[in-house]
């Protein structure tokens, strides 16, 4: 078995068929190459254009103004208030091939005729006889103008806007076979003649050229240019890649700013049901943002290319590197060859792409020589299966999945003692069980069958949540945290357990309510601490679990959760590591059942300034005081009216004469 994976032929067999793959270069592995393109380049720390505005017609612009479309006279004061605000050239990405039926398209042309404004037309695979000629500006094509990608005709706007728009191009972009746009024509064929994208036309029309010029070669598009920005190289279809590294100001149409400073203002549609977002790799964008970027790329010097030798080159590569992968495996630590050499290939990919530009694939070689290494790994995983295979059947029934797979890399660990660590740890006990119980009488096989739907539904999400069951303890559980696999995030985990627990406890209920059984309530208290957690017991027997007087901590506040009238009470600690992403709300200061010392306990539920007042007036014993805020209280905050009344029955009893700011609970 060992000779037959050790065997190069069966490895160079899997490389070919490798390398066969990449030549054929089927859909999936087209649409993986592009997505690695796409974390390429959408690598860069994102900043804020200086010289591109959108606009966008949304919603709140639509409540204001009516139903869309617009009277044109409306566009003409849009684009008057632009150019009054600074704009230094507007794009108004709004199709018009038909006319307004309030009577604006002569305003709007003279608009035009008084501001540069550049609009958009669209092109159509069908062959179409179009009432207007298109718009084309001027021209210099070197090669013929029979390339790029073709389409049956260009539809243009009416008559006036064509004749008087300082520019009009095409909107059309050219989705890959995943529907992701990445790179967009800045040239379009349509009837032997080349038509310059939106983009391209903007730029035409600031820098003032009266024309463009296109480079064709063997009737593939090279580069266009406009002298002011310089050669841009394409691909073959005359495309460019987006680079998405600098995002556009963007401004709803009703709220202008100041100031433009002569930037490039695009005005696109946002509002619900007006336009379609336009998938890509910075996610879905509007048409109009697309065109930002796209003019970003340009104005910016962006060269984002794929070389014409990059197909050989990596399936050159591959062969090479899966070679010496395969030599390597051989060797007892021949992992770090392939290690090495699949980590070099994608730092390498990273730096020519953040140097140069340029967009290499290291999918298929990495995961080539990955595949050539694994037929080494496997001689080493076949002499661990066995020992592997022993722990599973010995410890498997009673310990935590993650705490076997533990002892499965480390048998070491088989052995009586803990460790100190700090862990999250969760108690929850069932509320109403009297009622339950009643409910099954002497149908015991019943109440057994109704706790273990309930233990399974809870104890799911303890598990899907990395946490380790302890045990259970009646109709109580006991979790934790960070043990034995670490969790930097523990305590934030167990909170999330918590909450997704009662989410399922509802689910339980509204389910078990079919049934006719009385529904059921659940405490739950997180403490965070420091505590001893390992292997405990005796040589015959012995479990993994934590003891510690965090953990008997944690018990006494599942059992606070009663009296406060919340579900779930924190610790302290528990409650600093998750306040960042959880809100929380300090309740009071106690020393619990067979402690002197106070702590702070608290609960999941917003913050409010009013909260903070009165409890400062619980603490400092002006109790009539923050007897006469529980009503405003209530109101603030409904998820703690429970816990509010029990409150005020307190303050009715009157400060203690040995108050001291905390609370001596009776109760476990």
């Amino acid at each position: 078995m060992k000779k037959i994976l050790f065997s190069p032929w069966t490895a160079l067999i899997t490389m070919l068929i490798m390398l066969s793959i990449r030549i054929a270069d089927p859909t999936f592995v087209q649409s993986i190459r592009l997505r690695y393109f796409d974390q390429l380049i959408t690598s860069k720390e994102a900043t804020v254009s200086q010289q591109v505005h959108v606009v966008n017609i949304d919603d709140e612009t639509i409540r204001q103004k009516g139903q869309f479309p617009f009277p044109r006279n409306d566009y003409s004061k849009l684009i008057t208030d632009l150019y009054s605000h600074g704009a230094g050239l507007v794009v108004f990405n709004i199709y018009m091939p038909e006319r307004d039926r309030f009577g604006g398209d002569a305003q709007l042309a003279q608009t035009f005729t008084q501001f540069p404004v550049v609009l958009p037309q669209t092109a159509t695979g069908e062959k179409l006889k179009n009432k207007y000629e298109p718009f084309r500006p001027g021209v210099s094509v070197i090669g013929g103008e029979n390339a790029g990608v073709n389409y049956g005709s260009i539809e243009p706007n009416i008559k006036e806007f064509n004749s008087t728009a300082a520019g009009i191009g095409v909107v059309n972009t050219l989705p890959e076979i995943d529907g992701v746009t990445r790179r967009v024509p800045m040239v379009v064929q349509s009837d032997g003649k080349l038509y310059p994208s939106i983009s391209l036309e903007t730029l035409r029309v600031a820098s003032g050229d009266p024309s463009f010029q296109v480079k064709v070669t063997d009737g593939a598009i090279e580069a266009v240019r406009i002298p002011q920005f310089g050669k841009i190289t394409t691909d073959q279809l005359g495309r460019i890649w987006v680079d998405w590294s600098t995002k556009p100001q963007q401004h709803s149409a009703m709220e202008l700013p100041k100031n433009f400073n002569g930037g490039i203002v695009i005005v696109g549609l946002t509002a619900k049901g007006l336009n379609n977002p336009v998938a890509s790799p910075a996610g879905a964008v509007y048409p109009h943002h697309l065109q930002a970027a796209v003019l970003e790329t340009v104005i910016s010097g962006t060269n984002i290319t794929r070389p014409d030798y990059a197909d050989g080159g990596e399936l050159l590569y591959t062969l090479l590197f899966c070679l010496v992968t395969l030599f390597f495996t051989r060797y007892k630590h021949g992992y770090i060859a392939a290690a090495v050499v699949a980590g070099g290939t994608y730092i390498a990919s990273v730096q020519l792409f953040g140097r140069y530009g340029h967009l290499y694939d290291v999918t298929l070689p990495i995961l080539t020589i990955l595949i050539v290494y694994a037929h080494g790994y496997t001689v080493k995983f076949l002499s661990e299966l066995k020992q592997k295979l022993q722990i599973k059947k010995q410890f498997g029934t009673y310990l935590s999945p993650a705490l076997v797979e533990k002892l499965q890399r480390n048998p070491e660990l088989l052995r009586l003692g803990g460790e100190s660590r700090e862990l999250s740890i969760m108690f929850t006990d069932v509320r109403g069980f009297t009622t339950i119980s009643e409910h099954y009488g002497e149908n015991v096989q019943g109440l057994t069958q109704i706790m273990n739907r309930y233990m399974t539904a809870m104890t799911a999400k303890i598990l899907e949540n990395n946490g380790t069951l302890d045990k259970y303890i009646g109709d109580a559980q006991m979790a934790f945290w960070n043990a034995p696999v670490d969790d930097e995030y523990h305590a934030k985990h167990a909170v999330k357990t918590a909450l997704e627990m009662m989410g399922s406890l509802d689910a339980f209920n509204e389910e078990i309510s079919k049934e006719g059984v009385p529904p059921f309530g659940m405490g739950l208290g997180i403490n965070t601490g420091t505590v001893v957690v390992g292997n405990m017991g005796s040589d015959q027997r012995f479990d993994y679990t934590c003891l510690g007087d965090s953990v008997n901590l944690a018990s006494r506040l599942e059992g606070q959760s009663k009296p406060y009238g919340v579900k779930i009470v924190l610790g302290e600690r528990t409650a600093d590591l998750v306040k960042d992403e959880y809100p929380v709300v300090e309740l009071d200061c106690i020393a619990v059942k067979g402690k002197n010392k106070g702590v702070k306990i608290y609960t999941l539920a917003p913050p409010n300034e009013l909260h903070d007042t009165w409890l400062d007036l619980y603490y400092r014993g002006q109790w009539q005081k923050a007897q006469l805020l529980i009503p405003q209280l209530k109101n603030v905050t409904p998820e703690l009216e429970h816990y509010y009344d029990n409150m005020a029955e307190r303050l009715k009893e009157g400060v203690p004469s040995n108050w001291d700011g905390t609370y001596r609970a009776t109760s476990k």
